[in-house]
């Protein structure tokens, strides 16, 4: 313990002494987590529509006036052919062409039926299927008013009805923030800790003291412990605060075990940093671990859960996902925030989490040499 005291004094004093980094690794997240979440939104708005109305009847005018009247779409304007719209698409300046036929209103009332042509720019794909989504919504919503419209009313009350009530459990009125603020969390978590550990032994080793401590009768184990609790410390701190910020700004606050929680992120900063230590082990610059961890963190993070279920992956993404820590602290942050779950529910991602923890580490203390 001793030994450690004094590994722990010198890397405090070296954390301490270059206050620009101390003050990006507190305040950076901090600013991520204040905005990020208002811009990372699944909601998609503003979609630009151009309308080819070949029939120019009341029963079009309506819906027009109700895809508009819903707020998800925004008029580009009317077009005499589907050409001319098309055009729109080429420039960027239209998301979705729809085009009614002449005899609309006629073909709707007499026969009961019409067809209307939509086409989606593609390129973006997320606003693409969200758009035709909500349009084909607006349209079949207007297309059952005006069925039950032409119903006589004594006629109508003798048919049945099936009414839906939805209940969303743990997030009432399907806030996204409820649903990003947690997984943005555990990527900015990640990233600082995996990021400073990988850095750590590195820097050493450009600087030249690595040498000065190889030659001491300093252990192994004592030195990847002194170089791992710093910024396990530093990781609670960014964790801590990123909470305050969840429940200041956006009114989040753990419906479930905080002493579960913590105890999961607390063996997670051990397996992190113990992964971003052993990495520091394998390169001779920050610049190749910088690299190194830039390639991790893209794959821990867009194959997390975060913005893409992990049940909707492929099963060979699906087997890799296992292997991510990251995608055990997505989960568990939900659990315990959103849902209210407590230590017996988060068990088998401890268990999991601690595979990790033990394995990394391990890993790094057997891969420090000493001698060149």
């Amino acid at each position: 313990m001793r030994t450690i005291r004094f590994l722990l004094q010198k890397e405090f004093r070296q954390i301490f002494r270059n206050r620009a980094i101390l003050m990006l690794i507190l305040v950076m997240p901090v600013m991520q987590l204040i905005i990020l979440p208002f811009a990372a939104d699944y909601e998609i708005k503003n979609i630009n529509l151009s309308v080819v109305d070949h029939d120019h009847s009341p029963y079009s005018r309506l819906l027009i006036s109700e895809i508009t009247a819903s707020g998800y779409f925004k008029l580009q304007g009317y077009h005499t052919s589907v050409k001319a719209a098309y055009g729109l698409i080429e420039e960027g300046r239209a998301d979705l062409v729809l085009e009614i036929p002449r005899g609309f209103e006629r073909n709707l009332i007499r026969e009961g039926e019409q067809t209307l042509f939509i086409a989606i720019n593609a390129i973006n794909g997320t606003k693409a299927g969200l758009g035709g989504a909500y349009l084909t919504e607006i349209i079949g919503n207007y297309s059952r008013d005006i069925r039950v419209a032409q119903v006589e009313p004594m006629r109508f009350s003798t048919l049945p009805t099936v009414e839906v009530i939805p209940s969303n459990r743990f997030n009432p009125m399907l806030n996204y923030q409820y649903f990003m603020v947690p997984g943005i969390l555990a990527i900015l978590l990640t990233m600082v800790g995996g990021f400073l550990s990988a850095l750590n032994i590195v820097k050493e080793k450009e600087v030249g003291t690595i040498e000065q401590i190889n030659v001491t009768p300093i252990r192994k184990h004592h030195f990847i412990l002194g170089k791992l609790i710093p910024f396990w410390i530093l990781g609670n701190v960014v964790f801590t605060l990123g909470l305050l910020v969840s429940w200041l700004i956006y009114g989040i606050f753990p419906q479930g075990s905080i002493a579960a929680m913590y105890g999961f992120v607390w063996v997670y900063l051990l397996a992190l940093l113990g992964f971003g230590l052993l990495v520091s082990t394998y390169t001779d610059t920050q610049q190749q671990a910088m690299f190194i961890m830039f390639f991790f963190m893209m794959v821990f993070i867009l194959m997390g859960g975060l913005f893409t279920p992990i049940d909707s992956m492929p099963g060979w993404a699906q087997v890799i996902s296992a292997f991510n820590p990251v995608s055990y602290l997505v989960e568990v942050m939900r659990m315990v925030i959103l849902k209210g779950s407590g230590w017996k529910a988060i068990l088998p991602h401890l268990g999991a989490i601690s595979g990790f923890a033990v394995i990394l580490n391990g890993w790094a203390v057997w891969n420090y040499r000493k001698t060149n």
